[in-house]
């Protein structure tokens, strides 16, 4: 298996190589290819065989410098996407693939893209966010009956603009945007969530799952017995109604 980190230099704020890593350590000979915004992503070239392409989340001056970085590749990215490359995007890196960026906040950081960053539009949704106020919040999510965990923590919420297969289905917290009962993108093998940190380290089933569903059956997470405890205790927390979910 071989893996594009694509732009880890800016995109790995929370943790979020520890995705990657849980990868490394599930499948035999996994190989992993980090790429710079100075290079030419490597999954647009077939000889590359790139089996899974990963983003992670990004601070808003980033999330510029990467829709600039990919923006001239768009069409082949969607071609990539229609074609069934294997994508994991977590955070607010989602937010690139969207129609743009608008700020509702009271003040509009040109640091940040001003009033309206433009994204690359391959899926119909849009972002709202507000650069003054950070939402936080834990979610428990849930995919094909698999309980999901994770955290929110982001300026901006995500509204789907069109016919759009979201990732989970929420079970507590909140989903897209506030009132949203779904999050995150499906489409093909592009799989995008909100969640932050080490999503598929706190959720192995999750992580068996998804590889499954990219053409890589029967792995099985390092540490498994002690993971799977971890995880089963994880979701009786979050599942328990006495657990707040809500943090400033």
């Amino acid at each position: 298996m071989r893996i594009e980190y694509l732009y880890r230099e800016v995109a790995c704020l929370y943790g979020e190589h520890a995705n990657v890593t849980a990868i490394q350590r599930a499948v035999p000979g996994c190989e992993v290819l980090e790429t710079p915004l100075t290079e030419k992503p490597k999954f647009l070239d077939p000889a590359e065989k790139i089996d899974l392409v990963y983003m992670g989340t990004m601070t808003e001056s980033a999330q510029l410098l990467v829709i600039e970085k990919l923006s001239p590749y768009r069409q082949e990215i969607i071609d990539a996407i229609e074609g069934g490359q294997n994508f994991l995007i977590t955070g607010n890196a989602l937010e690139v693939f969207g129609s743009g960026i608008t700020e509702k906040g009271p003040v509009a950081f040109e640091a940040a893209g001003g009033e309206y960053v433009k994204g690359l539009a391959i899926f119909p949704f849009h972002t709202e966010r507000d650069m003054i106020h950070r939402y936080n919040s834990l979610c428990l999510q849930e995919y094909k009956g698999i309980k999901v965990m994770g955290l929110h923590s982001q300026f901006g919420h995500s509204w789907y603009d069109g016919e759009v297969e979201p990732f989970f289905d929420m079970v507590r917290g909140p989903g897209f945007h506030l009132d949203c009962k779904t999050e995150g993108i499906h489409h093909k093998n592009f799989y995008a969530t909100y969640t932050l940190g080490p999503l598929f380290i706190m959720n192995p089933p999750l992580m068996v799952k998804v590889l499954e569903e990219m053409g890589f059956p029967g792995v099985h997470p390092a540490f498994e017995e002690t993971a799977m405890k971890a995880y089963e205790e994880r979701v009786a927390e979050y599942s328990d109604p006495s657990t707040g979910f809500y943090y400033a």
